[in-house]
């Protein structure tokens, strides 16, 4: 039953991929990308990774495609109909593709792959004492570093976004 309901999802997430990067609007190729990473999600979950499953919904199919959505939103190109490559451009780009999935499939059907007995389990909790821990093996200097990354990030969207208008209207005072 596994087996059938992981071909669902797959077959799922590969329309919704193809969709999202061959549809010409640009709203729905933001929405044909979040059933992609809802997919992925959905399988993380088949092989019982729940907290990878929670943290994709969360961060990715959610977080991420509401920026996408609010950036398209903001910019007023809603309705904007993306143009079609010359027919030339759409080759290279296939045979590239093509070439691509050529390696990856020779890549993983070259390795001798081996099933192993996992006993132990690792639940939320080690996850969140390994990400907050001082000590040796912790990753709270990291955690640290990329929240003010991601700070400076929010920071420089705002200068950027709001850079023109206080110019244009210190100008007008002036």
């Amino acid at each position: 039953m596994e087996r059938y309901i992981f071909y669902i999802v797959a077959l799922i997430m590969i329309v919704s991929a193809i969709a999202s990067v061959s549809s010409r609007k640009m709203l729905r190729s933001v929405i044909y990308l979040l059933f992609v990473l809802a997919g992925i999600a959905g399988i993380f979950f088949l092989i019982d990774y729940n907290f990878l499953a929670a943290v994709q919904l969360t961060v990715y199919a959610g977080g991420i495609i509401v920026l996408i959505i609010f950036s398209v939103l903001l910019v007023h190109h809603i309705e904007m109909k993306l143009e079609v490559e010359k027919t030339s451009k759409r080759l290279v780009t296939a045979i590239a593709c093509l070439i691509g999935i050529g390696v990856f499939v020779s890549t993983i059907y070259s390795y001798d792959f081996k099933v192993t007995d996992i006993s132990t389990t690792t639940t939320t909790e080690d996850i969140g004492l390994g990400l907050l821990s001082y000590e040796a093996g912790g990753f709270i200097l990291p955690f640290e570093v990329i929240s003010v990354l991601l700070l400076a990030a929010i920071i420089g969207a705002i200068v950027i976004a709001k850079g023109k208008k206080l110019e244009s209207n210190n100008e007008e005072t002036i």
